[in-house]
């Protein structure tokens, strides 16, 4: 039982960038906009969460700040994707360069020239410490989680009412299936899609401040590390929902479980480089199961033009 529940508790906290960036692919995509700069957008977000958490001490600032940054990001992704009409994959791939770019910039700016920062002197608050005074290292580890774990579930929930409960949330699929008929029912195809990119990127920034400031305490270049990748990878293994999202996310955090045991202790004669590469390949892996079988939103990828009939 303490196996499982150190299991559970690891997995959520792995989990939790991972669900961020994917929703903000699962929002974007239903909307009919690639976003490739997933990655990007959480390193700009774990970047400056940490400079804020560092600077202010207020770690809840440095997780919405790590937001704002990655809206920003995604804001220019808007820009070049819905309203200049370019590609939207060359346009992602910018934006991850920039992002990494701009992280480092900072980064050398406010930490007196390193490329790593000192840890950030307050984590993500625990919210529920209350409730597990005097329990068992296992039970507190799987079940007292901080508050951006706690918040990413209320986020899966909140966008599968809205996606599928409300108006909005039906202009948001239809300007995703086809805008060409959103736009003639007096849709405004252009501000759905800038309102869904630029909330995508605000999540994915959340995910790249969960990492720096619940899963490790402190900014370095390759802390993402591919984590915007794999969150693209489940949304297509999601099949562009929130839920389905959050359970591929899930089942990456379990491969990093996986890896973080075997490192640990069961196959320490395994390079770490080797075991580090689990969840990699079973993102390949899945993407290569999932060819053909994914309902991905029929306009997604494709430039929208005012008047078009296409």
């Amino acid at each position: 039982m303490t196996i499982v529940l150190v299991v559970l508790g690891t997995m959520l906290m792995y989990s939790a960038p991972l669900m961020y960036a994917a929703l903000g692919g699962v929002i974007s995509e239903r909307s009919g906009v690639i976003n490739i700069g997933l990655e990007g957008m959480m390193t700009m977000g774990a970047c400056t969460a940490v400079i804020f958490g560092y600077h202010t001490a207020d770690p809840m600032l440095g997780f919405f700040m790590g937001g704002v940054a990655g809206a920003a990001l995604a804001f220019l992704h808007a820009v070049a994707s819905v309203s200049l009409r370019a590609n939207q994959v060359v346009s992602g791939i910018a934006i991850n360069i920039m992002g990494a770019g701009i992280a480092l910039f900072l980064t050398r700016l406010f930490f007196e020239g390193t490329t790593q920062t000192p840890p950030v002197p307050n984590k993500m608050p625990k919210v529920l410490s209350g409730l597990f005074d005097g329990a068992s290292e296992s039970v507190t580890l799987a079940f007292n989680q901080d508050i951006a774990i706690i918040l990413v579930f209320v986020s899966v929930a909140i966008m599968y009412t809205v996606l599928y409960r409300t108006k909005w949330g039906l202009r948001i699929r239809a300007v995703g299936e086809h805008p060409a008929a959103a736009e003639t029912m007096g849709v405004n195809v252009f501000r759905v899609r800038y309102i869904c990119v630029v909330l995508s990127g605000f999540l994915a920034g959340l995910g790249g401040a969960t990492m720096t400031l619940s899963v490790v305490s402190s900014f370095r270049p390759e802390v993402i590390s591919g984590h915007g990748f794999i969150a693209l990878a489940a949304v297509i293994f999601g099949r562009w929902t929130p839920h389905g999202a959050m359970g591929a996310c899930l089942l990456f955090g379990f491969a990093q479980v996986i890896v973080v045991m075997l490192g640990g202790g069961v196959l320490t004669m395994v390079d770490s480089k080797l075991l580090s590469m689990i969840p990699y390949v079973l993102t390949l892996i899945i993407l290569i199961v999932m060819r053909g079988k994914s309902a991905v939103p029929k306009a997604d990828g494709i430039p929208f033009e005012r008047g078009s009939h296409g």
